[in-house]
């Protein structure tokens, strides 16, 4: 149980952050903190969390990651479930609590025909520079798969796994840096699914994308790690 509250805890960190400075701060004229500050403040989340509470339960906070373990031999297929469902009620839990701040402004509502509504992901009209399907496919893709070998990277056994967390969340940093004008940026089924929850429509008949591409990312990265990469000596 304390491996899944410390899950829960960290994917509550990594939305409420992460998808708050989208919310909060990255549009308010003159001093708002733009699409590098969110990218930064997703890092932080994770950097933070990874330290925190990262050697309770590895420091997951991400369906995909926890998947892209797995296939690398790093993670036990019995917890698969119990990870993702704490990571999703983390992700719902903060996505309540980022809506309950927000509807104390005036005039709050959420728009769901807007690209990035609540910080929701999405492609076409919904992606944030209108990219389209097959672009927000391959973005999420790429991205999932290298922030894998990364995450697998940085904790192996024969690296410095003291600046594990570092890497990981400037890692996340740079991923968002990249790909918010294309999707929002998730390489997180767990953060998709909290935003498109509360928002509905098109974007939520548009999560299966934001499943689907970096499970099959980190599949990708994790068995590219495994077998290319890894020292098995």
């Amino acid at each position: 149980m304390r491996k899944l509250f410390a899950e829960l805890f960290g994917t509550f960190w990594l939305v409420f952050g992460g998808c708050g400075s989208a919310l909060f701060a990255a549009g308010i004229p003159d001093l708002g903190i733009g699409f590098a500050g969110v990218a930064l403040a997703f890092g932080l989340t994770v950097l933070t969390m990874a330290y925190a509470v990262g050697h309770i339960s590895g420091g997951h906070f991400n369906p995909a990651v926890t998947i892209g373990l797995w296939i690398s031999g790093r993670f036990n297929s019995k917890e698969i479930a119990p990870y993702i469902l704490s990571q999703c009620v983390g992700a719902i839990l903060a996505a309540t609590f980022l809506y309950l701040i927000l509807s104390g402004k005036e005039g709050f509502s959420i728009d769901a025909t807007q690209a990035g509504a609540f910080a929701s992901n999405g492609y076409d009209s919904f992606s944030p520079q209108n990219y389209a399907m097959v672009s927000a496919f391959i973005a999420e893709f790429v991205l999932t798969m290298f922030f894998i070998i990364i995450i697998i990277g940085a904790t192996d056994k024969l690296a410095n796994t003291k600046f594990a967390g570092l890497a990981i969340g400037l890692a996340l940093t740079l991923i968002h840096l990249i790909s918010i004008p294309i999707t929002n940026t998730s390489v997180n089924p767990a953060r998709s699914l909290s935003q498109a929850l509360f928002v509905g429509g098109e974007p939520l008949m548009q999560l299966w994308l934001f499943w689907v591409a970096p499970i099959l990312g980190a599949l990708l990265g994790g068995l590219l790690y495994k077998n290319l990469l890894q020292d098995n000596k």
